[in-house]
């Protein structure tokens, strides 16, 4: 009887894990990246991630949270399959943005806008200092 409980136990984990895996493969492709692009960006080797797409590593926590930041992904979603696949898709994200603006102060507005401005100048810079 115990033995029996523990193997549901672990099959029951491992069904989940391997769902959440597939889940991990879905989101890359869907966002149209490779392995090394997507691996990168959580700060992970390509080779753990294709071992964790082909279900022969197991993706913990640390990744299920990074890959959630970075990419916007719905946790939930991640680790159950229920629900949608990103929290809020770019519209929604522009629409929130500009509602948020739109009720600051003229003088903050214009804060923003030259933040923004330097924002991009700062990244322009960082992008040709990386492709050195």
């Amino acid at each position: 009887m115990r033995i029996c409980m523990y193997y549901d136990k672990v099959m029951k984990h491992d069904s989940i894990v391997s769902t959440v895996n597939r889940r991990i493969k879905q989101v890359r492709e869907t966002l149209k990246l490779s392995q090394v692009q997507f691996s990168r960006v959580i700060s992970l080797s390509s080779g753990y991630l294709a071992g964790v797409e082909v279900e022969k590593r197991k993706a913990n926590d640390r990744i299920i949270k990074l890959i959630c930041s970075s990419f916007n992904v719905n946790d939930i979603w991640l680790k159950t399959g229920e629900g949608e696949m990103f929290n809020l898709n770019p519209d929604e994200e522009c629409t929130k943005l500009v509602s948020l603006y739109k009720e600051l102060d003229p003088k903050f507005q214009d804060y923003i806008l030259k933040q923004i401005d330097l924002l991009l100048i700062m990244q322009d810079q960082d992008k040709a200092y990386n492709r050195r």
